[in-house]
């Protein structure tokens, strides 16, 4: 059994948060220099130049990407031979967040209820926590800042297994086409399919965390996703909405079994700014 400090889990999630919310990963930099690259729109390519500028100026500076610092999701992934000491994973982790946030000087924008009293908690928790259980002695910790713009404009249905995969494209297109410049395109779109009605939405965020330019192994959602992906970019809606061939930089589809009877789809969009950062313990 190895025991890992939750006061050191709290250390690294603090430094964890700053760096998401500073730096944004490489294949998401190379996606965005290769629109700007490839983008026919005049106006279009000015505004992915600003937007490259900006990341750049974030990393140099250690600066917010956006100012919308996102509500802090985490997927964990604990060894089965792993034990927390002085204290448990999920307050080590709200901890982390808390001091990282503060720390870092980024915008705290959780409300402690969500209809009545709307009173901000100050300091950005709770976050959001998937715990997954798996074999070894490590702890992997993801975290996504996800921003309320692209979340937004995110969509759930439950389809009939009779309206199959063209109505799974009309969905997930009609879901980009509605949310236009507020999603802030470029994005990134995460496609759950299968599962039921809360794990298909799980599913659709865990999409978010491919690495962009990677597709779903298998070969028919890989179609899929490359279809839905050209469908979307002829929208022309482009970066920031300003028209261009830009509209999304990927689409990613994770699937599960579903019962006989249904057949759940869920769109969960992610803006250009596609933070995420993990480490292991």
């Amino acid at each position: 059994m190895r025991k890992i400090s939750a006061t050191e889990i709290k250390d690294k999630v603090a430094i964890l948060c700053k760096k998401a919310n500073y730096v944004l990963p490489e294949d998401i930099k190379k996606a965005i220099k290769e629109a700007y690259k490839n983008e026919k729109s005049n106006l279009g390519k000015e505004v992915l130049s600003q937007i490259i500028k900006n990341y750049e100026i974030a990393e140099k500076s250690k600066l917010p990407i956006c100012q919308d610092t996102g509500i802090a999701i985490f997927f964990i992934k604990i060894g089965e031979d792993v034990k927390i000491v002085d204290g448990n994973i999920y307050d080590a982790i709200n901890m982390g967040v808390r001091k990282g946030y503060l720390e870092g000087y980024l915008r705290a924008s959780i409300v402690k209820d969500p209809l009545y009293k709307r009173e901000n908690t100050l300091d950005n928790t709770p976050a959001i926590i998937h715990l997954e259980i798996v074999s070894g002695k490590n702890l992997e910790v993801i975290l996504m800042p996800k921003g309320a713009g692209a979340e937004n404009m995110s969509k759930m249905t439950i389809l009939t297994p009779s309206e199959g995969e063209k109505e799974i494209e009309n969905f997930v297109v009609r879901t980009v086409q509605e949310a236009g410049a507020n999603a802030c395109p470029p994005v990134i779109v995460g496609v759950g399919i299968g599962g039921n009605l809360e794990s298909c939405t799980f599913l659709s965020k865990k999409a978010l965390l491919r690495k962009v330019g990677t597709q779903n192994p298998d070969l028919k959602y890989a179609k899929l996703e490359n279809k839905i992906l050209n469908k979307i970019n002829k929208l022309g809606i482009g970066p920031s909405g300003f028209g261009g061939i830009y509209t999304a930089l990927a689409v990613h589809i994770e699937t599960a079994p579903c019962h006989i009877s249904n057949l759940p789809v869920c769109v969960n969009l992610n803006c250009h700014a596609a933070r995420r950062a993990s480490l292991v313990i």
